[in-house]
Formats: structure tokens, C-alpha cells, sequence
């Protein structure tokens, strides 16, 4: 009888352990996909709010294409947002008060370093999702100037762009490939339409002009100007894309601003970049939803943009969740 009630009693407990068990398994269970359902609300967010520029330039109607496209593939409401475009962009994703940016490639090079503008307010968390369209650099002057070569440049009075721009930088870089710096010129701080104006003027010798072509400011000293875009020799292009990766080769074409041939140059790129914290996922489906729909791209640079030639110059890393797309479509740095 004993015997009885002992094994009646072990099989009680047996079961009751069994039980229990499976209560913990199934509250663990539901504790993982609880978690799991939280990360990927985080993950996908309610709301992407892409960073531009002005209402004047390329980024805003460019980023309106964008949105538009976005929308579509993802079902996640976008909307394109005007601001100070390229650094201010920079700094507002490191607030996390935007998920996707335009930004000139040099610039976001220098968030993500430190540097120049950057200093002291270093942007940690933002990838690169790809590059779209150059952004020429240009040395601008006039036939009558006579200055035909960077090395001319010396002793001139040269405009190398407003105080804290991208522009200063790019002036700085190609005259130091040159062996030159700006002690070496009367450097002038001025706006693309000031410096225009003043090589019209005569008050300065030439200017760097950091804008897609053609700029309306140089078009606008075309009209009674004959205008000489200063040419950057091969081996000093070489010299400054080993030194300076987010750079690429350019040209201004034949019969940009009347010119009777092209002018070789650099450039760097406007691309765009992501907060490194968008999953994956949302950024596979982000850069394949753009590169897919290009002939939805009203804006006349939707043009220039080309999937084979994404990661030219990128200069950052690149977010994974892009990276998987190029990978699939075969698409590497050239």
C-alpha cells in the first residue's frame, strides 16, 4: 500500500513538474516575442522625415521625389524637410531629430571624424546609404585675368567661399596638393554671387565655387564675361583622391558657361546618409525603392544618378542595410 502511494505520489510530482515547465517555457516564450515585437517597432519607425536644404536648391525637390518614392515601397509616411542643408543636416541626425539627410560627401567626412566644423561636435551615428550627383568644384576667373593654372593663383586676390563652408575646405585641399596655402594668396570670403560680382568688378582675381553645373552665379558672369574655368592637372587629381577620398574626377562639359572645350576638376559628391540606428531592413528596402524608381525622379540631377556609380567617393562607411542591396546588384567602388 505504501508502495502504491509512493509511486502515485512521484507520478503527482513528475506531472506537476512537467507543468510547471511548460508555464515557463510558454512566459518566456511570450516574454521573447515581446521583446522581439518592441524591437521591431523601434526598428520601424512611424515617421521618416528626410533633411534637404533650401527651398531654392536641389536637395528639397530632389528629397520631395524621395519621399514620394519611399511612401510607396515601404507604407512608412515621408516627408521632405527644409533646412541649412549639408552640416546642419549632420548635426540634426546626431540629435536624432531626423532619420535620412542629404549631405555633401566631404562634409559628412568631417562629421564622422571631427573635423573642421566638426571639432568639437563629432556625429557618431549616421552611415552612408549611397552617393547621387557631383558637386564641381570650380575655379573660377576671366580670360583677362590671365591666370590659366592653380599656380597662378598665387598672389591674386581669390575668393574661397563663405566663412564655414564646404567650399573654404575644398580651396584649402587643392592648394595644398599644389604646395600651396592660403598665405600663398589674398584669400576673400565670399558668397558664389559676391565673388561673381566681384570678379565682374574687378575688386577679385578668381574664386572657388563648390555647386552643380552649371551655378547661376557663374552663368550670370558668362553673360558679359568671357569666362576661364581653371583646369586640375591628372597627377594632382591623383594626389588629392589618395589623401582626400570623397572626391572624385569631374569635368565642367564643353559649352558650359561658353566654353570651347571641357574643363578637367573634382569633385565631391551630394549623397545621402541614414542614422545608423534605421534596421537593416528598412534601409535595404529604402535604397532599393530609390535606385529602383529613378524614372519617377522629376527633378533634372534624377539624371545623374546611377546605381553602378553609388559608392564613388562615398568616404564614409556604408550602412549595412544599403551595402546588402550593391551586393545583390554586383555594385562596387570604382
Amino acid at each position: 500500500m505504501k508502495n502504491k502511494r509512493f509511486r502515485l505520489s512521484l507520478v503527482f510530482l513528475l506531472a506537476l513538474s512537467m507543468i510547471l515547465a511548460a508555464c515557463g517555457s510558454n512566459q518566456e516564450e511570450a516574454e521573447n516575442e515581446g521583446e522581439a515585437n518592441n524591437q521591431t517597432e523601434e526598428e520601424a519607425p512611424k515617421f521618416i522625415s528626410i533633411l534637404t536644404g533650401g527651398t531654392g536648391g536641389t536637395y528639397y525637390p530632389l528629397g520631395g521625389s524621395f519621399a514620394e518614392i519611399i511612401s510607396d515601397a515601404t507604407g512608412i509616411e515621408t516627408n521632405a524637410e527644409t533646412s541649412g542643408a549639408s552640416a546642419e543636416n549632420m548635426t540634426t541626425l546626431k540629435n536624432g531629430d531626423g532619420e535620412i539627410a542629404f549631405s555633401q560627401t566631404d562634409i559628412a567626412s568631417y562629421a564622422t571624424e571631427g573635423k573642421l566644423m566638426f571639432e568639437n561636435n563629432k556625429v557618431e551615428n549616421i552611415k552612408a546609404i549611397a552617393t547621387l550627383y557631383p558637386e564641381t568644384i570650380q575655379i573660377v576667373t576671366t580670360a583677362k585675368s590671365g591666370i590659366k593654372s592653380v599656380e597662378d593663383l598665387k598672389g591674386k586676390k581669390v575668393s574661397v567661399g563663405a566663412p564655414g563652408s564646404g567650399t573654404v575646405a575644398n580651396a584649402e585641399q587643392i592648394l595644398e596638393v599644389h604646395g600651396m596655402t592660403f598665405e600663398d594668396i589674398e584669400k576673400q570670403d565670399l558668397s558664389f554671387d559676391e565673388s561673381t560680382q566681384g570678379i565682374q568688378d574687378g575688386t577679385i582675381d578668381a574664386a572657388f565655387v563648390t555647386a552643380g553645373t552649371p551655378t547661376g552665379a557663374v552663368e550670370g558672369l558668362s553673360a558679359t564675361e568671357d569666362v576661364v574655368i581653371v583646369p586640375i592637372a591628372q597627377d594632382k587629381i591623383d594626389a588629392l583622391i589618395e589623401k582626400y577620398p570623397f572626391y572624385v574626377k569631374d569635368e565642367v562639359p564643353s559649352g558650359t558657361y561658353g566654353l570651347d572645350t571641357a574643363i578637367t576638376t573634382v569633385a565631391v559628391q551630394a549623397m545621402l546618409v541614414a542614422r545608423s540606428d534605421l534596421s537593416d531592413d528598412l534601409v535595404y528596402d529604402i535604397t532599393k525603392a530609390i535606385f529602383e524608381n529613378l524614372d519617377k525622379v522629376t527633378h533634372a540631377k534624377g539624371k545623374l544618378i546611377n546605381v553602378e556609380k553609388a559608392l564613388n567617393g562615398v568616404g564614409i562607411e556604408v550602412h549595412q542595410g544599403a551595402q546588402k542591396y550593391f551586393d545583390e546588384k554586383g555594385v562596387k567602388a570604382q
